[in-house]
C-alpha cells in the first residue's frame, strides 16, 4: 500500500543514493591508490557525498520512524527495532553534517 503522505524526496531518494555510492567509490579508490585526504580527487567526491547524505538520511529517518509507529501495534519487536534503526539514521545524518562542515572548512 503506498504512503498517503510520502516524505519529501520521494523517488529521488534512489537517484541521490546512487550519486553518493559513486562519489564514495571515487574517493575510496583514490585513497587506495595513494592520494591523501586533502587531494581534490578525494575531497570533492567526499564533500558531494556527505552533502547529499544529509537529506537522504533525513528522508530515511522519517520513513523508518513512521513505519515504527505502524508496526508497534502489530509486532512490538519489529516496531522497537525500527526505532533503533531511526536513531542510527539520525546518527548518520549528524555524522554527514559534521564531515561536510570539516571538508568545507579545510
Amino acid at each position: 500500500m503506498p504512503e498517503a503522505n510520502p516524505p519529501l524526496l520521494g523517488d529521488w531518494f534512489i537517484y541521490l543514493s546512487v550519486i553518493v555510492l559513486f562519489a564514495g567509490i571515487v574517493a575510496i579508490t583514490a585513497l587506495e591508490f595513494g592520494s591523501t585526504i586533502t587531494d581534490p580527487v578525494v575531497r570533492v567526491p567526499a564533500l558531494i557525498a556527505s552533502i547529499l547524505l544529509i537529506p537522504i538520511s533525513a528522508d530515511a529517518a522519517v520513513r523508518v520512524w513512521r513505519s515504527a509507529w505502524t508496526w508497534l501495534p502489530i509486532d512490538r519487536g519489529r516496531g522497537l527495532f525500527r526505532f533503533v534503526w531511526a536513531a542510527v539514521l539520525v546518527g548518520i545524518l549528524l555524522s554527514s553534517l559534521a564531515v561536510a562542515v570539516v571538508l568545507l572548512l579545510q
